[in-house]
């Protein structure tokens, strides 16, 4: 029962800065927040809306099988988001853009500009829902199914939840609510970390010095270029993921859109960036202190990593104290990302689908629908009910990301134009062509593909496209000349 009502009590102070920032509100203060939002709020609420419910149970298990490799990654998204601060925001800023793929009808046409809308929705409906069933799932497990509470009530009270805080005030609303969410996050994790300390019998520098000396503290891995973790085959990734999954996600953009100005989204994105790392460090050395702890407790290590830290947390191991900890940084990772997504996908319906930029009715009827679909397609994960499908699920993600990169790639270098009418097909045929290109090396070599197929998919979009502009300036120059 407590844990309902911290829940409960959670969402009313989220319902409470709703109303508060909510005020006179129409599509503009949906879609954009009218472009007042204060960067440092901003910065500080991406960082929650990156870190989702499973990043929060992921990032700590990597250390069972990959140590504290994943800041390689992490080092490289900084140059990422410098990239997408000094290259990207000019654009959309000079633009005036209530979304990012309109600059693709302005540079390519109209079907390069739905292309790249229909690729998104696709993308962040089946990506962010799967992340949000895995929270569900962890969730409804260790609280609700003992108190007899259906899945389908967990997941359609959850997601009611965040319809009711994002109806009205939209990206304005959770500028204010990512913040308040990303506060109740670490604050969370730093207080479950202090009782693990606590259980270990450590200060602040003995843990530092436990974590340097564990051998699950390898950071680096300079040696062997054929494995998944090598230094610059992450680093670089990183640096594009970054590009892609937030410079060209109207999901994460939308936020950075609602700055007074681009000197003000700027600040915004390169803190927000610098932050990025210490944070996943830190979720990381919980995750280590946790094998650390396990050890001395003799309590064997879950198979998955992912069920390292539910494993402590709703044991009782720590007491109900960090169980209470542990749903609330869990909820608030969940609805910080859930509720972005939720909002972006609304402001792409109706302002790139259906042209409507405007229309209220159609843009409250959305959101309603947008959630309904969410909900719909949390519960066909429940119903598969399998760990490879929903990897490979996000394994699509990854996939569908790529054509994106592409298209921006091409419009924003050079002046060439492609052939319109092409496009869709290219930005289909690509990541099958990628898919084989996957199968072929992993079956006949010992080369494993990593996060670099985000840029092979990118690099095989951009060519496509490089080819039909060609193409079709030979058409062109043919009728000049006859």
């Amino acid at each position: 029962m407590r844990i309902i009502l911290t829940i409960l009590g959670y969402f009313a102070i989220l319902l409470t800065v709703s109303r508060v920032t909510g005020g006179k509100t129409d599509n503009d203060t949906f879609y954009r927040g009218n472009r007042h939002s204060p960067w440092y709020m901003v910065a500080f609420g991406m960082i929650g809306a990156s870190i989702s419910g499973i990043t929060f149970v992921s990032v700590p298990g990597m250390v069972l099988k990959t140590d504290m490799t994943y800041m390689q990654t992490c080092l490289g998204f900084i140059l990422g988001y410098f990239a997408v601060a000094f290259i990207l925001l000019p654009i959309y800023y000079k633009n005036n853009l209530t979304t990012i793929y309109s600059y693709l009808e302005r540079r390519l046409g109209s079907k390069s500009y739905k292309t790249g809308a229909y690729f998104f929705l696709m993308s962040k409906m089946t990506g962010a829902s799967a992340r949000f069933y895995v929270v569900c799932f962890i969730l409804h497990n260790f609280v609700f199914d003992a108190m007899g509470v259906p899945f389908i009530v967990t997941a359609a009270g959850m997601i009611l939840l965040i319809w009711l805080y994002t109806r009205k005030g939209g990206i304005k609303t959770l500028v204010w609510t990512d913040a308040f969410q990303t506060l109740c996050m670490f604050a969370a994790v730093v207080l479950i970390i202090y009782n693990v300390m606590d259980s270990l019998g450590m200060d602040a520098s003995e843990t530092v010095k436990a974590i340097a000396s564990d051998s699950h503290s390898r950071m680096f891995v300079f040696d062997d270029i054929m494995s998944r973790q090598y230094f610059w085959k992450q680093f670089i990734s990183g640096i594009f993921i970054v590009i892609v999954m937030t410079g060209l996600d109207q999901d994460m953009m939308q936020k950075n859109l609602t700055c007074k100005s681009l000197a003000d989204a700027r600040k915004d994105m390169c803190t927000y960036g610098f932050a990025f790392v210490p944070a996943n460090l830190l979720f990381l050395s919980l995750g280590l202190l946790l094998v650390i702890l396990s050890g001395r407790m003799g309590i064997e290590l879950p198979a998955k990593g992912d069920d390292l830290l539910p494993l402590f947390a709703a044991s009782g191991t720590f007491g109900n104290s960090v169980l209470m900890l542990f749903t609330i940084g869990i909820v608030a990772a969940s609805f910080s990302s859930a509720d972005s997504a939720l909002t972006s996908m609304t402001t792409c319906f109706c302002v790139d689908i259906c042209r409507r930029k405007d229309d209220e009715a159609l843009r409250k009827r959305t959101h309603i629908v947008m959630g309904v679909v969410f909900l719909l397609f949390v519960l066909l994960f429940r119903a598969v009910n399998s760990q490879s499908v929903i990897d490979a699920i996000y394994t699509l993600c990854g996939y569908t990301y790529g054509p994106l990169l592409g298209l921006f790639a091409f419009a924003i270098i050079g002046k060439l134009k492609a052939n319109d009418k092409a496009v869709p097909f290219i930005a289909i045929a690509s990541p099958i062509v990628c898919f084989i290109a996957d199968w072929l090396t992993s079956h006949y070599t010992s080369y494993r593909f990593g996060y670099e197929l985000l840029m092979l998919n990118g690099l095989l979009t951009f060519i496509g496209l490089w080819i039909s502009s060609i193409k079709s300036d030979k058409q062109e120059n043919a009728k000049q000349l006859s």
